[in-house]
């Protein structure tokens, strides 16, 4: 087969069919890419083109309620800010972590009336002059394009209201918490038929909603299916009624939750933590025909080169049959990884995904 573009391999693994390969893509830490341009990739060069795997675009919109962003205290270190969520972070300037979350500000159905107030779908949250200068490069070009939108479980504990103080509120006012739900949806909804409206076509859209840890969910199924679940099929039925292809990212162990997702229409799902209990293969065998598997590959291993490549081999070729598969790490790529590394990982994953 000829070699095809990413915008045409990933329809292919959608649609369960095959295609030249799969495709390869994944996310460094930026310490990552400082430490591959130290090794020799050219200085501000994307890393898809330098290691030739797939470019998926993502654009997304700002559906946050604008609360002052402020420098609280800075040093060599670190920096201390408020965000716009209201949140106070502690984020270390030199090492690639996840940010200690100092203060929260909306912690009460009071507070959240004030916050939904100042969200409102105004044109000026999305970034058009970045949409204008790219667009044509990228359809010229064949990549695939990812509309990300933001709204459910994930962005309302760890970025606006506290784990703590949410999964109590998921038992105790879960009105309050589906009004968030939906909120967060009617904005991206109405921001994205916007871009939509004035010409721009993306291909699928990517959403972030972590439902899992190591091993178990932040919250039970009956949960999920009360207050969670109907949010995802209003939002599941509105990305397919633009035509497009629905992608979830969900990290930990959240096997138990797909044939609920699936039931609601889910295309893909993604990055199959590994670390967290989640077995590529026995889902690729359970609900592999209905759901494209984007990731799976532990990341633990990607700076161990023999057991990375044994664990590639042992996946890939079950993974890729019928398509279905785009091969990424199984969360992100830590600075622990060489250039060298990643290159092998790369091309091994070329050879093994061919068709």
């Amino acid at each position: 087969m000829v070699k095809l573009t990413s915008k045409e391999r990933f329809t292919r693994m959608y649609d369960h069919k095959e295609a030249d390969r799969v495709p390869i893509t994944d996310g460094p830490w930026s310490t990552t890419i400082e430490r591959w341009e130290r090794e020799g990739m050219p200085k501000g060069m994307p890393f898809q083109d330098y290691f030739d795997i797939d470019r998926v675009i993502s654009f997304g919109t700002d559906n946050s309620p604008r609360y002052p962003e402020r420098v609280i205290e800075e040093t060599e270190k670190y920096k201390i800010y408020t965000t716009k969520w209201g949140v106070t972070l502690k984020q270390w300037k030199h090492a690639a972590s996840t940010p200690e979350f100092i203060d929260f500000k909306i912690t009460n159905p009071d507070i959240w009336k004030e916050a939904k107030a100042r969200m409102t779908p105004t044109r000026d949250r999305i970034d058009w002059n970045y949409l204008k200068a790219n667009y044509k490069t990228w359809k010229e070009k064949g990549h695939w394009l990812q509309a990300i939108i933001w709204f459910g479980f994930d962005v309302t504990h760890s970025w606006m209201v506290g784990t703590e103080n949410f999964l109590i509120a998921m038992l105790e006012e879960p009105e309050w918490c589906v009004n968030i739900f939906n909120h967060y949806l009617d904005m991206e909804i109405a921001l994205w038929d916007m871009i939509f409206d004035e010409g721009y076509e993306f291909d699928c859209f990517f959403w972030y909603d972590d439902m899992g840890y190591k091993q178990n969910q932040f919250f039970s199924m009956k949960l999920y299916r009360e207050l969670l679940k109907p949010v995802h099929k209003r939002a599941i039925e509105w990305m397919h009624s633009k035509g497009k292809k629905t992608l979830l990212h969900s990290c930990g162990y959240v096997e138990p939750l797909i044939p609920e997702l699936l039931e609601i229409g889910l295309d893909g799902l993604n990055p199959l933590e590994v670390k967290a209990g989640m077995d590529s293969i026995r889902i690729k065998e359970k609900y592999g025909k209905d759901l494209l598997l984007n990731g799976g590959i532990n990341a633990v291993l990607f700076d161990h080169p023999d057991r990375i490549e044994t664990e590639i081999r042992r996946l890939v070729p079950i993974l890729k049959k019928d398509g279905g598969f785009v091969f990424s790490s199984d969360h992100s790529v830590p600075d622990s990884v060489s250039l060298e590394n990643f290159r092998y990982i790369t091309d091994l994953a070329k050879e093994l995904g061919k068709y």
